[in-house]
């Protein structure tokens, strides 16, 4: 089904939506729940509870593209979930990925449409890289993919992806910092 139908579904307040939306990106979902948390259970919770939020947004919004309108509301749930999991002490693990990049983002906000400046920002820098860049950049800060993930999926050795996030991650600071974000 295409992501238009399933929109349509959601509008139409019709339940098939959620199963719809489980069938076509349910592996999607789960991958960045569990990437982001490293627990299976609370991946799957909070796979759940993104559907269950996507009921509740779609109406009144209208996503122009729902696998990217999904994966945010996913990883945003399991943020705030890894927040609590960990507040009480960091494991130092799953963490590490959002450390690298939190350091250096203004305010510490996660949900960077709470600041469209500084989103704004951030995809301008973006655009201005390589596609390579680009993609990496995403896998890794976005959907939380380890390096070995994504050294497999773009046929790079692990040094490289580590060194090509390091620069762009370095780039990024100094490109918002040349923006007046103040880190």
């Amino acid at each position: 089904m295409e992501d238009k139908e399933i929109i349509e579904l959601y509008l139409a307040r019709d339940e098939n939506a959620m199963r719809m939306t489980s069938e076509k990106y349910g592996l999607l979902c789960y991958k960045i729940a569990r990437n982001v948390l490293g627990n299976e259970e609370d991946a799957k919770e909070c796979v759940n509870d993104a559907y269950f939020a996507v009921w509740n947004r779609i109406p009144p919004e209208e996503p122009r593209s729902f696998s990217a309108f999904l994966s945010k509301i996913v990883r945003n749930i399991s943020l705030d979930r890894f927040d609590y999991n960990t507040a009480a002490c960091r494991n130092g693990s799953t963490d590490m990925v959002l450390d690298e990049i939190m350091e250096f983002i203004p305010d510490q906000t996660r949900d960077f449409s709470e600041n469209i400046g500084l989103s704004d920002a951030i995809n301008a820098f973006l655009a201005k890289q390589t596609k390579a860049a680009r993609c990496v950049f995403v896998r890794r800060y976005f959907y939380c993919d380890s390096i070995a993930e994504i050294a497999e999926r773009y046929g790079m050795k692990e040094s490289a992806v580590k060194s090509l996030v390091y620069r762009v991650r370095d780039r990024l600071a100094a490109y918002l910092k040349k923006g007046g974000f103040y880190l």
